[in-house]
């Protein structure tokens, strides 16, 4: 009682102000009014006495009174009701409760619309503050609904229909790709092969593949909300948004929706990282992270944005002035760039040649959903989100090309340390290669960003480069001043392939200045011609051979066969110049006679000499067999075949000599098993 004293109290002091100051009918609305926004007791109070009030003085015309009174008693009933601590039911418990006070707010503004100025004056006050009181209720009836029937979705549920959506558009694919009238088509297999798997599948058949049905509905958004809620939900949006609440109005579907997207995404894995945080994190965390992204991206982009955007477009249809769009912005917005600076930190980030592929990825993805987020996030108050995911895309672009750059520096700086033992392959040489064969994943976003033009690399030294940024800004400044160079591409070489060549041209110099570690020039050219085999080879079986041309083919397929010449010459031509007449007979002539001595230490320099090579060549390592095979025959062809025709001219001076076999110890047939020892080494 003392509490309800202190009302009556208040509500006194708040009327004598109000008919103090106010003179007129429309002043006193606006005293009402602004007095109610500093204390909701103003407003609750005055309403119900004001509206008392005015219902014993207002003169209405004739069915305005009857409809009014209707109204106030349903508005009037649940505003009481609502004062009740004890009373939890609302409105929209019951569909007929809803029903019935949306009819009474009908009711109110169509009154309020419909009274000329004289009839105003008479009946406002009564109408506006019915109308005043059944906007707060049915503020509180719009976050309780929301917030009621609003929660994070489950991460699986979104991944199934993502996946669903997927699984569609391929078999849409595939079916439209059936259909082709050519029926040819590439693509570059998505999984990294090992050096030793050389050869890929070749095994796709035509007839294999099944008919697929066309599908219509890739469309992976999903219901957040039950229809029905929706409806109810769009109905109090229209009554709030006439009653002048608009704002009301988005900031309640916002704050409520805002914190259901943000806990849905990070189920699915987002995290809220600055950029300072992200850059100090370590790259094996932060590779798992981006892959994290991706996900978010890929799946929140496709069906949970997509899926609040249809939600915020379903409760706000029908209503006028772009609400839709400002009331998704708000709960939407923030949550986007936060996705958007992440992609921002990774790619202002520092360049290292570990990161390309992880940073082409994320290129990539961006680039595919940057036209579906133009669309969900459309109008003018998202037009900052649709220009920050531009840029981000370019920001990761620059980074995949100075990416790109770092790997080019990284393989020219690789130092020369210790020989590879036994020539065999230099792990640089199988690192480069097969991180450009991983690289044909991507051809198709590397030619883009490479442009029109080839941007190539300056060679060290040279007086023309361009300061700071390291490249020729045209190819006619590089075919101009790198024509010396033997990997110099044909004119219409590919932008792309020119920076593949001239990482690869980069590659082999530095092999050479390896090449120089050992001693033994044999060995040297050994490496040579094991690295720059192994070059060739995953050239011809990637799609690389396309990509740099026969031209390219041919004059490193020449270099193979000039190391193994190379090769050849500086480890067999002592083995060899024993075999020669030169010195053998008296006075240097054929008719003379032989010289048995010199014959004796000839033989002997002979075996030593191929003891020698067979002790150290046979662990000697040429990995790949063909060409193994192939180096065998050929010096087995050479020394066999010089070894039989010195037999055969000297044999017959040794053989009535004591032990013959301490000169001539080796048949042809031996030699032969002796050169098949050779680079046996793994």
């Amino acid at each position: 009682m003392a509490a309800l004293d202190g009302e009556e109290r208040v509500l006194a002091t708040a009327q004598h102000i109000v008919r103090s100051l106010g003179t007129t009918d429309a002043t006193t609305d606006d005293m009402i009014e602004i007095l109610s926004k500093f204390d909701n007791r103003f407003h609750e109070l005055l309403s119900k006495k004001t509206i008392a009030s005015a219902s014993s003085t207002s003169v209405l015309p004739d069915g305005f009174a009857d409809s009014l009174d209707a109204a106030e008693e349903v508005i009037m009933r649940w505003d009481k009701a609502s004062s009740d601590a004890a009373w939890t039911k609302m409105i929209w418990d019951s569909n007929d409760d809803a029903v019935d006070y949306l009819h009474a707010v009908d009711e109110v503004q169509n009154i309020l619309e419909s009274l000329s100025l004289s009839q105003r004056r008479a009946g406002v006050e009564r109408a506006q503050n019915l109308l005043h009181v059944s906007m707060a209720r049915l503020e509180d009836e719009f976050r309780c609904l929301l917030e009621t029937t609003s929660g994070p979705v489950d991460p699986e549920r979104l991944l199934d229909s993502f996946a669903s959506s997927s699984m569609a558009a391929a078999a849409s694919s595939s079916f439209n790709s059936n259909c082709d009238d050519d029926g040819e088509g590439s693509s570059i297999a998505g999984t990294y092969r090992d050096e030793e798997g050389e050869n890929s599948s070749d095994d796709d058949n035509d007839e294999d593949v099944p008919v697929a049905r066309p599908v219509t509905d890739l469309n992976p958004v999903i219901e957040l909300l039950p229809p029905d809620v929706v409806e109810s939900l769009n109905d109090i949006a229209k009554r709030l948004v006439q009653g002048h609440c608009k704002l009301e109005c988005c900031q309640i579907y916002g704050s409520v929706r805002k914190v259901v997207l943000e806990e849905s995404l990070q189920r699915l894995g987002m995290d809220r990282l600055g950029i300072d945080e992200t850059q100090r994190m370590p790259w094996e965390l932060l590779q798992n992270k981006i892959k994290k992204w991706i996900q978010v991206m890929d799946v929140g982009v496709k069906v949970l944005f997509a899926s609040e955007r249809q939600l915020c477009d379903q409760v706000l249809e029908g209503i006028p002035g772009g609400v839709e769009e400002s009331c998704f912005a708000e709960l939407a917005k923030g949550i986007m760039m936060q996705l958007l600076c992440f992609g921002e930190a990774v790619a202002i980030g520092k360049r290292e040649t570990d990161k390309l592929i992880t940073i082409l990825d994320m290129y990539e993805k961006l680039r595919d959903l940057l036209p579906e987020i133009h669309s969900i996030f459309s109008g003018e108050s998202c037009l900052s989100v649709r220009e920050e995911a531009s840029g981000v895309l370019l920001r990761l672009g620059e980074a995949a090309k100075g990416t790109f750059a770092e790997f080019e520096n990284a393989v020219q700086r690789d130092p020369p340390k210790t020989p590879v033992p036994r020539g065999a392959l230099h792990p640089l040489t199988r690192f480069v290669m097969n991180y450009l064969r991983f690289l044909l994943v991507y051809v198709d976003t590397l030619k883009k960003l490479f442009g029109e033009k080839p941007a190539v690399p300056v060679v060290p030294g040279d007086e023309f480069a361009r300061g700071g940024g390291g490249y020729y800004g045209s190819s006619d400044e590089y075919y101009h001043h790198h024509h010396q160079y033997s990997s110099v591409p044909a004119e219409n070489t590919s932008p792309l392939a020119v920076q593949f060549i001239w990482i690869i041209h980069l590659l082999e110099a530095n092999l050479d200045n390896k090449s120089k570690l050992y001693k033994d020039l044999a060995l040297t050219n050994l490496f040579l011609m094991n690295n720059v085999r192994y070059i060739v080879q995953k050239v011809r079986h990637s799609e690389l051979s396309s990509l740099l041309g026969d031209d390219w083919m041919r004059r490193h397929s020449a270099q193979v066969r000039q190391h193994a010449k190379s090769y050849e010459r500086s480890a067999w031509v002592k083995v060899l110049a024993c075999l020669k007449d030169e010195g053998i007979r008296s006075g240097g002539s054929f008719s003379t006679g032989v010289s048995k001595a010199v014959l004796k230490e000839r033989f002997k320099s002979f075996n030593s000499a191929l003891e020698e090579i067979h002790r150290t060549q046979s662990g000697w390592c040429v990995p790949d067999s063909q060409l193994r095979s192939e180096l065998r025959i050929s010096v087995a062809e050479k020394l066999i075949q010089g070894y039989r025709a010195f037999l055969g001219r000297y044999k017959i001076y040794l053989e009535s000599e004591r032990n013959p076999q301490k000169y001539i110890k080796y048949t042809p047939e031996e030699l032969e098993k002796m050169v098949n020892d050779l680079f046996g080494g793994s």
